[in-house]
């Protein structure tokens, strides 16, 4: 059975700050930080992530650590900045778990790895299952299947807070859709997530209803609304 560190229903929990619970823990080799205030290595991943309730101080050390005019990805709830920061990002999503996933690995499914990350990209240019960037492929396990060659459809793992695996960068090209490969690269990544005792999540796009309905169906369930943000740091003049 899949280790959890607590009830996903709990008021408070890990998965409602996941990229700050995996910079803090088993991805504290990417973290940059100043204060309270943690990000990603900019090659790796966009997110970054404030304290829980952060004041005026945390506000100036995000500004710091991104510099006048850079953006503050956040994901989760949304917060309120101060006076002259500007949100310029709004995607209202979701976030599920696994209750019942039936894993399976995937004969067809091949280890991608840096070697890979030009294909990588390309299908992600075209798929746009959100941001992946060329160290991205770090953050876990991604998987693919290549037909004569081509990369043709991903899905890997992006946070990782403690007991928790995130299933992300999940595409197949249009050119091979309705075959599957989704299912079966998503049931694979899940299958290596439960090996390790942990438990897989995901996020998608709210307006996102093909894919809400697949993951149902592949038996994970809603946990919570989340808002994908990003606050503009005050340009000095």
């Amino acid at each position: 059975m899949p280790t959890k560190t607590a009830d996903p229903s709990a008021p408070s929990h890990v998965l409602d700050s996941p990229a700050r619970a995996s910079l803090l823990g088993a991805h504290a080799r990417f973290a940059e930080s100043v204060g309270e205030v943690l990000r990603y290595h900019p090659d790796v991943s966009v997110f970054a992530a404030l304290p829980p309730d952060p004041g005026e101080q945390d506000w100036r050390d995000a500004a710091k650590l991104l510099g006048p005019g850079g953006v503050l990805p956040t994901a989760g709830d949304e917060r309120t900045p101060p006076p002259g920061w500007e949100q310029v990002l709004r995607i209202p999503g979701v976030q599920m778990v696994d209750e019942n996933v039936l894993t399976a690995l995937e004969p067809e499914a091949v280890h991608l790895g840096p070697a890979d990350v030009p294909d990588m990209l390309a299908l992600v240019e075209h798929a746009k299952p959100g941001p992946f960037l060329r160290r991205t492929v770090e953050l876990g396990t991604y998987l693919g299947i290549r037909r004569e060659g081509r990369l043709v459809a991903m899905a890997g793992e992006r946070l990782h807070p403690p007991g928790w695996t995130e299933i992300s960068a999940v595409c197949t090209h249009a050119d091979f859709r309705g075959q599957g490969l989704a299912t079966r690269l998503i049931r694979a990544v899940a299958h290596g997530i439960r090996e390790r005792g942990e438990t897989p999540f995901l996020h998608t796009a709210a307006d996102n209803t093909n894919a809400i309905r697949l993951y149902e169906e592949l038996g994970f369930r809603l946990r919570r609304t989340v808002v994908f943000a990003g606050y503009r740091v005050p340009v000095e003049s």
